[in-house]
């Protein structure tokens, strides 16, 4: 767990949040617009989706260890590439490289590591205490990354923070990951039976398809709150300072949210808790889409932000509560395929349906229905999964 606290805050500290910090200049050296050169990151968002099942079924065989070395010797030299870029399609091609080798370093495959690790009573505690720390990502080297750019252009700190990621992250996965005790009993200990639902049976039933459903319009709505609600809350006379602030004070209010998680679901269930995140995330859409008519949004803030820190909490402790931890990285991969290329989607879609619906407040109120009906959804058939 260690271990994992530290690759993952600095993964998703370079391969994630990097890439606004060297949007800018980018954009001035190369002479390319900011549609083309966030396309290659769109584009690696969607090759990570597709590549999660794969990397989750591999991992439910083979372990962590080797998928996360690998992953994380692929993306030094793929960051190292991303440094040396001089043409777009180059730009497009390191990018679903770079989408790939995400998939087998960043949360899925740590996840998959701890549920195959931990036993039930610890794994809550676990997966939270990994996310609490990686939240601390973007707080540390973003401003680490913009220092560097000043200093050193934006090509040298790429390749300073290829080195970085290197010197870390390659040495943890290879020597502190181990096999979970499951999978490398001692000699002579009988074999440690280990239960869970295999992926097609899990596909025969009515609550996959629900979460798969639900965490795909979840991780749609925070992404196009992001990215939307600037123009948005511009058109409803808030400044645009305002408006950048409050995406900050919902990232803010995930840390609180995540610290009571497992308090509360040890008290209502995981299946209680993860179907109030989508009714909370519903309220507060709601309330989006009415806007114009509210004194504040003061309550949209605090309860997107609480909703959105369990979410991923939610995902990763509801898929081994309902269907075992034995083949959980296939599970969380199937399921990851949809949440992830939502966070790719949510953009562009959030963008086409403002225009075929007339309004955001129309996208956000339609998004408000989907989640109530997710979280009504996910109570129902809930009821018909047995291990």
């Amino acid at each position: 767990m260690a271990g994992l606290c530290v690759t993952e805050t600095v993964s998703w500290g370079i391969l994630y949040y990097g890439f606004p910090v060297f949007l800018p200049p980018m954009e001035a050296d190369l002479g390319w617009s900011r549609v083309e050169i966030t396309g290659a990151f769109s584009l690696g968002l969607a090759a990570s989706a597709l590549a999660a099942l794969p990397v989750g079924r591999w991992i439910d065989r083979h372990g962590a260890r080797a998928l996360m070395t690998v992953g994380s010797c692929a993306a030094t030299l793929l960051v190292l590439a991303w440094s040396r870029i001089e043409s777009l399609p180059a730009l497009y091609a390191t990018w679903f490289l770079l989408g790939l080798a995400l998939a087998t370093t960043l949360y899925e495959p740590a996840f998959a590591a701890i549920v195959g690790w931990f036993p039930t009573q610890h794994r809550d505690r676990a997966l939270l205490t990994v996310t609490l720390v990686a939240a601390l990502a973007s707080t540390i080297f973003m401003p680490l990354e913009a220092w560097l750019l000043v200093r050193l252009g934006w090509r040298t700190a790429l390749a300073t923070l290829a080195v970085i990621l290197a010197v870390i992250t390659i040495p943890i996965h290879a020597l502190v990951l181990r096999p979970s005790p499951h999978r490398a009993p001692r000699a002579g200990a009988a074999p440690v039976h280990v239960s869970g639902m295999t992926l097609g049976a899990a596909t025969r039933t009515g609550v996959f398809w629900v979460l798969a459903a639900a965490f795909f319009v979840g991780n749609f709505t925070t992404n196009s709150v992001t990215v939307h609600l600037i123009p948005y809350l511009a058109t409803r006379g808030y400044s645009p300072a305002l408006a950048a602030a409050m995406i900050g004070w919902m990232g803010a209010m995930q840390l609180p949210a995540r610290l009571v998680f497992a308090s509360v679901t040890t008290r209502f269930g995981h299946t209680g808790v993860t179907a109030a995140i989508f009714f909370v995330q519903a309220a507060a859409l709601g309330q989006l889409a009415l806007a114009a008519h509210l004194p504040t949004l003061v309550p949209v803030v605090l309860m997107l932000g609480a909703a959105n820190g369990m979410s991923t909490l939610a995902r990763a402790t509801m898929l081994a509560d309902l269907f075992g931890p034995r083949h959980y990285g296939s599970i969380s991969g199937a399921i990851a395929l949809g949440a992830n290329g939502a966070r790719a989607l949510a953009p562009v879609g959030a963008a086409l349906l403002q225009v075929a619906l007339g309004g955001y407040d129309r996208v956000f109120g339609l998004l408000a229905v989907s989640l109530l009906l997710a979280g009504m959804g996910l109570l129902v058939t809930r009821r018909g999964v047995r291990l």
